[in-house]
């Protein structure tokens, strides 16, 4: 709640002036946003920054076309006359539209949803925070050519209200936790690096328990040791082989080669900045073969605790697992209320915003491949002569998302079902469709994990997106790789 502050009178001015002014419908979305980070660069606080924001925007559908618009003044003058200029700003877009919108139908929904937390990282002291850091990065900087180190944490709270026309008024409050460290190693013009838990960090929809339960102090020394072995392995070696990937470093595979091109805006050419367009026409929905029989992929935003997890979308539409690959054949989208509409299903509810001053866009939910029945240590064992790598160092793709190169941070021989020797600078490329058809084992539960992705971009003016994906190991056949130079 907003103390002092009658949300709901607030909610009713907006939307009753917003169909006075002639529109066909409106919802207005308050957002309160309390965001902490905390970076150390060589045992050095190099930044910190604590903000916190609030506002409040209106969406509209005016002849036949939207119109939005935002102001952080939350007073029911401002909220009405925010009304009327979205309707305004409708309507001048009328003049360009190719057809009118439509929306697929929503159940009204009310409620009052939080998720689960068990410290508040925003009641952490700050001192704590940074000792934290401080003794990870100690023990970092203690192997020898370790020339820098970087630690991070980054806390979110975040309350947001949204109430529609249709007879909607949810209100959802949200925590997100998450850190990382990294140690650079140099030796002439040699420079190498790891990261743990992986590049940039691990986050979570949950409290300060989710940083301590990373223990970035118990691997600082293991990931140093790594960034310096890095620096005398020989680079990894080129040709087609065997590819096992990391959890993490999978994570980023099926963000770019199944999270983006499931956007349903992409594939109708609603929009393509930042991050393109797609490969997946609706005319492969449902027969595309994307990858082999074992692939399953859902977009699932019910799974607890993790970030990109909901309970309700900037469109008041519930939280959901939508099926993306069954058994190899590509057979969904991320959607919103319009898009679902073109195509006669119901909204995935993918529809989010970054903040009370940006228009909901589709974004990535939790994007997870499905585990299989394997674990690690039996995949090493059944595989004759490849590659293991890890840790997300690279990535490119192009914007249909079909052709990509990534590159890791770290990589080990299998020879024979054995590790072996470290590589350094490994990448990999392939086709999106070829790669997934590659893929002919997945680890199991005991092994699956939602890392937590807290930058990911699309749009413009730029939005960030905080999304998830479960992902436990996986081996791929006949991916080509070499040395990046």
């Amino acid at each position: 709640m907003i103390e002092g502050f009658d949300i709901g009178k607030f909610c009713d001015a907006v939307l009753e002036a917003a169909r006075l002014a002639g529109a066909e419908y409106a919802d207005v979305r308050i957002v309160h946003r309390e965001s902490e980070s905390v970076d150390l660069r060589i045992g050095k606080v190099e930044s910190l920054c604590q903000s916190s924001t609030i506002g409040f925007g209106v969406r509209v559908i005016a002849a036949g076309a939207w119109g939005f618009a935002a102001s952080p003044k939350l007073t029911v003058e401002e909220g009405k006359s925010i009304a009327q200029e979205a309707v305004r700003i409708a309507r001048a877009s009328a003049s360009a539209k190719r057809r009118n919108v439509r929306l697929a139908p929503v159940e009204p929904a009310e409620g009052s949803f939080s998720n689960d937390w068990e410290i508040d990282p925003f009641e952490v002291p700050l001192e704590e925070k940074i000792d934290l850091l401080r003794d990870a990065d100690r023990l970092m900087r203690q192997a020898e050519k370790v020339k820098v180190t970087d630690c991070n944490m980054d806390f979110w709270k975040t309350y947001q209200v949204l109430a529609s026309t249709d007879g909607s008024y949810i209100e959802q409050t949200k925590i997100e936790s998450g850190a990382g460290i990294a140690a650079t190693a140099i030796d002439g013009n040699e420079v190498q690096k790891r990261s743990y838990p992986a590049l940039g960090g691990d986050f979570a929809a949950a409290g300060y328990e989710f940083v301590e339960s990373l223990k970035v102090i118990e691997h600082a020394e293991e990931i140093a040791r790594q960034a310096v072995q890095l620096l005398d392995a020989p680079p990894c070696p080129s040709g087609e082989f065997t590819l096992v990937l990391e959890g993490s470093m999978l994570a980023l595979q099926v963000h770019e080669s199944c999270g983006h091109p499931i956007e349903l805006d992409r594939v109708l050419g609603m929009e393509s900045s930042f991050a393109g367009t797609s490969f997946l026409t609706t005319d492969k929905l449902g027969s595309f073969r994307y990858g082999s029989e074992i692939v399953n992929i859902t977009a699932d935003a019910t799974i607890p605790g993790a970030l990109g997890s909901f309970f309700y979308d900037d469109e008041g539409v519930p939280a959901q697992c939508v099926e993306i690959v069954k058994n190899g054949v590509f057979s969904g989208y991320l959607s919103s209320r319009e898009t679902a509409a073109e195509l006669g299903i119901s909204s995935g509810g993918a529809m989010r915003a970054d903040g009370w001053d940006r228009i909901p866009l589709i974004r990535m939910t939790n994007i997870n491949l499905l585990p299989g029945d394997w674990n690690l240590d039996e995949l090493i064992a059944d595989t004759i002569d490849g590659i293991y790598a890890a840790t997300v160092k690279c990535w490119s793709i192009d914007d249909k998302r079909l052709n990509f190169q990534f590159g890791t941070e770290v990589a080990w021989e299998i020879k024979d079902g054995a590790l072996g020797r470290m590589f350094r600078n490994l990448t990999y490329n392939d086709m999106t469709p070829r790669f997934w058809n590659s893929c002919d084992a997945i680890c199991g539960e005991d092994e699956w994990h939602v890392w937590g992705v807290p930058n990911c971009g699309k749009g413009e003016p730029m939005q960030i997106a905080h999304v998830g994906h479960g992902v436990a190991p996986a081996r791929f056949r006949g991916v080509r790789m070499e040395a990046a130079k």
